[in-house]
């Protein structure tokens, strides 16, 4: 069954509340939909976002594509196209102009899955239909008061372990959210901090041994220097005691194996690219190295967390996309379930695609209020 059209569609609107971290925030989203189509009807689902800047008009998203991606996949079974391996060099495996590389993961496994008229967890070969999710509040920019809201309603859903942003100049200031986090989700639960490459070694060896003497222990301390410091990573994997190393985020497949080959993280980090993460996971699971999957666009990468036997924890942050899609995924006493459709499971709102496409780029003063949050609400 080959890909014989596809659809893109640009959206933008506001957050609900302002993400990020030390170093980064965002008060908008900026997404754009890939349907892939084959010759029976079957539609895959992708997205590509980009993060803290408008992505192009839609006109110039489709240009590009019809330009540097669709020749490569017209024509082709999507399987084929999920399963393919290209060498690592050479010009015909250049980066297209705009973020379409995960989108297009996530839509030809959908079309391959569809086709098999399999859940796509099931067809990457998962033994169970749940994990347990952790609560992450992006949550660097908040106020003390929305920051309490936001985990207090966490903990009142069942999640049971809670990460937060940490990197602030000053130390005392973190402390202050760990204690303010320690209040509102009770002493027993696992607490997990990302300082998002702000710090050095030394410092994070320096912050860690404080955050312990101010009465917090930590469960895993996620990419704290720069990630491609493996011997950094190594000196705070011998160090850091109980406190496992968690890194790998911002790594592509190769640098994720010279990060597991080195012996330089306790975890690693995987995101959205379903192909890249299986082979990876692969790689993981052979060297005993447990994965956790970070945030992906509505939580799809719960199918790769389900199939992959070293996944225990995914990432789920409260963003306000649910309204995109049909069915967003099944969230129960701190467990996201996989779909049992065919597929990875979402379908695009057409709804949505009415109230929120917006073809070209929209000054964000202009957009209105966030579309309404469905598992949240700050206060």
């Amino acid at each position: 069954m080959p890909l014989v059209d596809y659809r893109i569609t640009r959206f933008q609107f506001a957050r609900d509340r302002i993400v990020g971290d030390s170093q980064v925030r965002a008060s908008h989203v900026h997404v754009a939909t890939l349907e892939l189509i084959d010759s029976e009807g079957h539609v895959g689902l992708g997205f590509a976002q980009s993060l803290f800047h408008p992505l192009p008009s839609e006109e110039e998203l489709i240009r590009t594509f019809d330009e540097e991606v669709w020749p490569n996949l017209k024509g082709q079974p999507a399987i084929a196209l999920a399963h393919q391996v290209k060498r690592p060099r050479g010009g015909h495996l250049n980066r297209s102009t705009h973020p379409f590389g995960e989108a297009i993961q996530h839509a030809l496994w959908d079309v391959a899955a569809k086709a098999a008229n399999l859940p796509l967890w099931k067809m990457l070969g998962a033994k169970r239909s749940k994990v347990r999710a952790y609560a992450s509040g992006l949550d660097y920019h908040l106020s003390d008061d929305v920051f309490c809201s936001l985990f207090t309603q966490a903990a009142d859903q069942g999640y049971t372990g809670f990460k937060i942003k940490v990197g602030a100049p000053e130390i005392e200031r973190d402390i202050h959210r760990l204690d303010l986090l320690k209040q509102a989700i009770g002493p027993n639960a696992k607490i997990m901090i990302d300082a998002n490459e702000a710090w050095s070694p030394k410092e994070a060896i320096q912050n860690l041994d404080t955050i312990r003497r101010a009465g917090h222990e930590i469960y895993w301390l996620e990419d704290p220097i720069l990630r491609f410091d493996i011997e950094g990573l190594k000196l705070l994997r011998e160090t850091a005691g109980n406190t496992l190393i968690n890194s790998g985020e911002y790594l592509d497949v190769s640098g994720k194996r010279a990060l597991i080959q080195a012996h330089a993280t306790d975890m690693l980090n995987v995101h959205g690219h379903f192909t890249d993460v299986m082979r990876i996971g692969w790689l993981a699971a052979d060297m005993g190295v447990p994965i956790t999957v970070g945030n992906t666009f509505l939580e799809l990468g719960v199918n790769v967390a389900l199939a992959l036997p070293e996944v225990e924890w995914l990432e789920y942050s409260f963003q306000n996309f649910e309204h995109l899609v049909e069915t967003p995924y099944k969230i129960e006493d701190g467990f996201i379930y996989g779909s049992e459709t065919p597929g990875h499971g979402l379908v695009l709102c057409e709804d949505a695609r009415q109230a929120y496409r917006q073809p070209i780029i929209i000054d964000n003063t202009q957009l209105g209020p966030a579309p309404a949050q469905q598992r949240l609400a700050l206060k």
